[in-house]
């Protein structure tokens, strides 16, 4: 793909990526074979490890096996992690029951996708979450790059700018909300809101949709880039590192329901920030931030007892629901540093197992983006 003439030594610009395992001494067959191990078990594993689940010749799902449900957060994760590893076939079969089952057609949500529906397709809430959105139509870009565009629903790259169309415009004849704030450029937790998640915030992202995007809404998205840069450093605790799990829009954490605390959703943050470092070097402070959350775990970690957490770190009664994603993400952070941490959080990744059971959706596929991203191999295609 054609580079910016802009170098500042982000992966967009040069071409090349961090291979942080190779770096700490892991040899490339033991990569590749920790690649390619993941994805067997997670795509044609046993049922108890096995997220991903074929239905007839052209159509399959991501099942939350945590919830029993098909949510469009997983779905959009699975797209990516198909072309990141050059899966046609899976990515084609994910995106037929997307398209079929959660999208919508027509009303207040037309394009968006239903952000929860059952495993034989019936909805169970009408209304989208804009992490699956945003995931869906970069996953449906790398795709139309990759494997080239084909006939509807294959036709990528129109499918991707169509939803975008819709996250930035809806609402302007009105009829429903748009997924990004019009005034401030945030994403929304969901649409009808007025607050956001700090883990939905993907700059990275935004820098592509403004070059693959309808041209109108190229300032829209490099906006939304800049914004979203500036309100991580707000949300994010200044010591600590930390985000809670919803915020304001001035960053201040949304306190209802403990969801002002660092928890599930939060972990993807450090994940995040790493990879708009490794992509576009958005900004110097993402070293800084994933110097100061591998420092805060690496100070307060008890045989791995991982817990709900204060922003300002105080551990709370709560232990975590996944502290196979968090100590995922924690490694991942080391794309963007080559601190004093860095090295200890991705050696003890790498000793960690994909996790089994109930709860192994979120945690896999947190894993399996860091497996990709320390690898070199979460690209942009």
């Amino acid at each position: 793909m054609a580079r910016n003439k802009r170098n500042n030594g982000g992966a967009f610009y040069t071409g090349k990526y961090r291979n942080v395992f190779m770096e700490f001494g892991y040899s490339e067959a033991e990569i590749k074979e920790k690649i390619e191990d993941s994805w067997n078990n997670l795509f044609y594993g046993d049922e108890n490890t096995k997220i991903y689940y074929p239905i007839g010749e052209k159509e399959a799902y991501i099942l939350d096996t945590g919830n029993i449900d098909v949510r469009s957060e997983g779905m959009s994760y699975g797209l990516m992690m198909c072309v990141q590893m050059n899966k046609k076939e899976e990515f084609d079969r994910l995106w037929t029951w997307a398209k079929r089952y959660m999208q919508h057609d027509s009303g207040e949500y037309e394009s968006y996708f239903a952000w929860s529906l059952s495993t034989d397709g019936k909805k169970n809430y009408q209304g989208a979450a804009p992490d699956g959105e945003e995931f869906f139509a970069m996953a449906l870009f790398f795709a139309s790059n990759r494997f080239g565009d084909g006939p509807e629903p294959y036709n990528y790259s129109v499918q991707a700018r169509k939803i975008l169309k819709e996250c930035v415009h809806k609402g302007e004849n009105g009829i429903g909300s748009p997924m990004w704030d019009p005034a401030n450029k945030l994403i929304k937790f969901v649409s009808e809101c007025t607050f956001s998640d700090p883990s939905y915030h993907l700059p990275h992202f935004y820098e592509l949709f403004a070059l693959w995007a309808d041209s109108e809404d190229k300032q829209f998205w490099l906006d939304a880039a800049s914004a979203s840069r500036e309100y991580l450093k707000k949300s994010c605790h200044p010591i600590t590192g930390l985000a809670p799990e919803y915020a304001n829009y001035d960053g201040s954490p949304y306190i209802r329901d403990e969801h002002e605390l660092f928890f599930s959703d939060a972990y993807r943050v450090a994940g995040n920030i790493a990879l708009d470092y490794e992509w576009f070097r958005g900004d110097p402070w993402e070293k800084e931030e994933a110097d100061k959350i591998q420092t805060f775990f690496a100070n307060n970690k008890l045989k791995n007892d991982y817990r709900q957490y204060t922003i300002d770190g105080i551990a709370m009664d709560k232990k975590a629901l996944h502290p196979v994603g968090l100590l995922a993400t924690n490694a991942m952070a080391s794309i963007a540093t080559n601190g004093a941490n860095a090295k200890t959080c991705v050696d003890e990744f790498w000793k960690m197992p994909l996790r089994t059971g109930v709860r192994r959706y979120y945690d896999n596929c947190l894993y399996f983006f860091s497996i990709l991203a320390l690898s070199g191999n979460y690209r942009i295609w």
